[in-house]
């Protein structure tokens, strides 16, 4: 069964940095799409970025383009989130997904996920 645990957040001043990790086991990491997600309170997941399994292409949401980079290490079976210049905005828990279905990658339907680590910016 795959398995993703996500590391790295915690509470920042607007226009600092994180980076994310997510830890990914019990497939063939190069099979998997991979995403990142946050949530805030009463909220749905919204998609955030994803690299695809095969070649490593990264995609983004408009609302983090150009702030956030989304990264592979093959070798250590790792999915990072460089997140610069944060808005107390980007405040959210955010989750890590995984899906063989690369259509399903960039919706909260992803087949696997993590869980969670609390991103907070403070103003």
């Amino acid at each position: 069964q795959v398995q993703l645990v996500e590391s790295g957040g915690g509470l920042v001043q607007a226009g600092a940095s994180l980076r994310l990790s997510c830890a990914f086991s019990g497939g063939t990491f190069s099979r998997y799409a991979k995403a990142w997600f946050r949530q805030s309170p009463g909220k749905e997941r919204e998609y955030v970025a994803h690299i695809t399994g095969n070649d490593g292409v990264p995609y983004y949401a408009d609302s983090v383009k150009g702030r956030f980079t989304i990264s592979r290490d093959s070798a250590k079976n790792t999915v990072y989130l460089q997140m610069n210049s944060l808005k107390p905005e980007d405040t959210a828990v955010y989750y890590c997904a995984a899906d063989l279905n690369w259509g399903r990658i960039t919706t909260p339907r992803s087949a696997y996920w993590g869980q969670g680590t609390q991103v907070t910016v403070s103003s």
